[in-house]
């Protein structure tokens, strides 16, 4: 099964935007569009947890709406942001089926653990405050990264440069926080006999090697706007959006990938 995987799209209510400022509504929307037009059509879309961003149902709503016009099936994984979805794991709707994580294998027989990635969290699981303390300074940041841009645009700076993402990048807890979190996740796919995880959860694309292990996290639509791409040889590539596509495969076969909730 050939799988197309988004993540972390925090939907919000009709009208509202994420943090006042960024349409995360119309950017779905966008990456709906796209997938639409796909020429090598996946069997299936998966979006990776935090569907919504606060679990009003007015959310929930706009996801529908706006995931409702995928012409594909869709599984849903849950995230810490849509928590209440996980007491409906293996209900399946329509097209739509809820479950918890999927196990998937890409065209080169590797089988990686697609989850939200929560799990692997400490500061979410066991505190809180913390967390929510750390929300509140990553929106300080993207905020400030609007104005970063209008300067950069304005001085003739071309592309995206992450405010959020340089801090992550420069301090020492973030770094020990995104380190522990990618250790966690590598050893919980290790101990199942996986070749490697794919997650979204901390909003920090990358693939990379982990004891022989493969790390990889498809970002987010809120700040990095990243996703990953499987070829038709099984190789993942990380792509950003607005950047210059993968170069398509049209003679390749399809990869034999199977998925199992």
């Amino acid at each position: 099964m050939l799988l197309a995987q988004i993540s972390d799209t925090h939907f919000r209510s009709r009208g509202q935007k994420l943090y006042g400022f960024i349409d995360v509504n119309a950017a779905n929307a966008d990456v709906v569009s796209q997938l639409n037009a796909l020429r090598e059509r996946p069997d299936a879309v998966v979006v990776s947890g935090d569907i919504v961003n606060c679990g009003r149902p007015e959310e929930y709503q706009m996801a529908r709406q706006i995931l409702g016009s995928l012409n594909y099936p869709l599984y849903l994984i849950p995230g810490n942001h849509d928590e209440a979805l996980r007491d409906y794991c293996g209900v399946v709707f329509g097209d739509v089926e809820v479950v918890d994580e999927i196990v998937h294998q890409t065209a080169d027989g590797r089988r990686f653990l697609l989850i939200h990635g929560d799990q692997f969290d400490q500061v979410t699981r066991h505190h809180r405050w913390v967390a929510v303390l750390g929300d509140k300074a990553y929106e300080t940041l993207v905020r400030i990264n609007v104005w970063l841009s209008w300067g950069r645009r304005k001085l003739g700076i071309s592309g995206y440069w992450s405010l959020a993402g340089y801090a992550k990048r420069k301090v020492k807890t973030a770094l020990n926080f995104i380190f522990d979190f990618e250790e966690s996740a590598i050893h919980h796919a290790r101990e199942r006999g996986l070749d490697g995880v794919i997650c979204g959860h901390i909003h920090w694309a990358q693939i990379r090697d982990i004891g022989g292990l493969t790390y990889v996290n498809c970002g987010d639509w809120v700040d990095s706007c990243t996703a990953i791409v499987e070829h038709f040889d099984g190789r993942l590539e990380l792509v950003v959006w607005g950047s210059t596509p993968p170069a398509p495969e049209p003679d390749a076969a399809r990869p034999p990938a199977l998925a199992e909730s």
